[in-house]
């Protein structure tokens, strides 16, 4: 299991959730879910990306949980969630139909939103019944479909088959982090983060990417290097917002732009000057305020058109 090395102050220290769960996936992977805000409000769900965790959501949820129900959970083997052999794209797509299972109502509506990796395991699940049921619209956030390895500009190269053969042996290198030092900050924020990154933002990520222990890096790793889920994007039927830093090296904005022209409901797409790849920690402001954006228009109208319930007549003096 991950350990737990993130922020414990400022805006990046992750807020104490009101309910946690233990959810058991399809094939038995125990997955750490968090609720967090009040029951009965509007629904958010996060997924993390790669190397992450729930902390990494951490200045959305202080903001979001203040009026709206927020779960967010830890992919299998990062933060709370203990490792599993099992790493594949139908495992985050189990994974997060696990965590609709426990977590939300019966027609319950939702924002989904996923960074990086977690953004794939919305595009793995587009086709799966219960994201179908519960997806009111999704914000997808610095990620890709297919081509990772060979669109990264991790490497300072031109694109090619060396360049290809570099970053796959960096992303998919065993070596472990080590401690959160002055040179891996340094490292981490070249390959994740705008140049303008204030060095809370380094920090906060640093502590976030070293708690995941290297074969849980590794075996996801190679998850990535052959992922294609450009179908799952095709299958994405509902309204979908797409959001990427221009100085993101890990998923440039090509993958956006394809993402853009190959969803069948994008309702808007934003580049963001000069930030990087981690864009929920970078511009935390601006990314729950899509999400909230995103709540007012396809979630809220949708609670307003229900039906009362018996109690909720009483009151109106039905």
């Amino acid at each position: 299991m991950s350990r737990i090395t993130h922020v414990s102050s400022g805006p990046y220290a992750p807020p104490v959730p009101a309910r946690v769960l233990t959810v058991d996936s399809a094939d038995g992977a125990q997955l750490h879910v968090e609720v967090h805000g009040p029951e009965g409000a509007p629904t958010v769900v996060l997924a993390h990306g790669w190397t992450c965790s729930t902390a990494f959501w951490a200045a959305q949820i202080r903001d979001l949980a203040v009026d709206h129900k927020v779960v967010a959970y830890d992919q299998r083997g990062h933060g709370r969630s203990p490792a599993s052999p099992a790493c594949s794209t139908d495992g985050l797509a189990d994974d997060l139909e696990a965590v609709i299972r426990a977590t939300l109502t019966p027609g319950e509506k939702a924002v989904f939103a996923g960074h990086s990796m977690g953004g794939m395991t919305l595009m793995a699940s587009s086709g799966r019944a219960a994201f179908r049921e519960h997806a009111a619209a999704v914000l997808l956030c610095s990620t890709g479909s297919s081509r990772l390895v060979a669109e990264s500009l991790v490497i300072p190269l031109r694109a090619g088959r060396l360049r290809t053969r570099l970053t796959k042996s960096v992303l998919g290198s065993r070596a472990p982090l080590g401690p959160v030092s002055p040179i891996a900050r340094r490292i981490l924020k070249y390959g994740t983060m705008g140049p303008g990154s204030s060095p809370a933002m380094v920090e906060a990520c640093a502590r976030i990417v070293h708690a995941c222990p290297r074969r849980v890096r590794y075996s996801w790793s190679q998850v990535l290097d052959l992922l294609d889920l450009d179908h799952g994007v095709r299958e994405l039927r509902v309204p979908t917002e797409v959001l990427v830093g221009t100085a993101d090296r890990l998923t440039p904005a090509v993958h956006a732009r394809a993402l853009v022209a190959a969803l069948p409901e994008c309702v808007g797409a934003t580049e963001l000057p000069g930030l990087g790849h981690m864009t929920p920690i970078e511009a935390p402001e601006l990314v729950t305020a899509r999400i909230r954006g995103l709540v007012t228009t396809y979630v809220q109208p949708l609670r307003q058109e229900q039906p009362l319930g018996h109690d909720e007549l009483k009151e109106a003096g039905a």
